[in-house]
């Protein structure tokens, strides 16, 4: 079995910040890649942030300059810290790690469950 727990969401005032945390526990024997998605209703989940163990990190536009993604190794752990928030970025967010479990298997995609993130006065 594998886990994402993800944490750190909540209701912040716009121009706020919050920092998302998500650890993946449970038999793992490499992740390639670690990042964040979301989901405000009626839309399609997307991209916010990624980063692969090599330390390339891929933002969609309209978090750049705001949003910064890093991340532990050792601890299998991303962090999403989100500042100078907006209302558009309201949203369920979603962790995302690809790896592989054992090393004769090929990596896939695991989820966490989702944290709201709401950003409203």
């Amino acid at each position: 079995q594998v886990q994402l727990v993800e944490s750190g969401g909540g209701l912040v005032q716009p121009g706020g910040s919050l920092r998302l945390s998500c650890a993946a526990s449970g038999t793992i024997f490499s992740i390639n890649s670690m990042g964040w998605y979301r989901q405000a209703p009626g839309k399609q989940r997307e991209l916010v942030a990624a980063l692969t163990s090599g330390g390339s990190t891929n933002y969609t536009d309209s978090v750049k300059g705001r949003f910064t993604i890093s991340r532990d190794n050792a601890k299998n752990t991303v962090y999403l810290q989100m500042n100078s928030l907006k209302p558009e970025d309201t949203a369920v967010y979603y962790c995302n790690a690809r790896m592989k479990r054992y090393y004769y298997t090929d990596e896939y995609d695991y989820w966490g469950q989702g944290t709201q993130v709401t950003v409203s006065s």
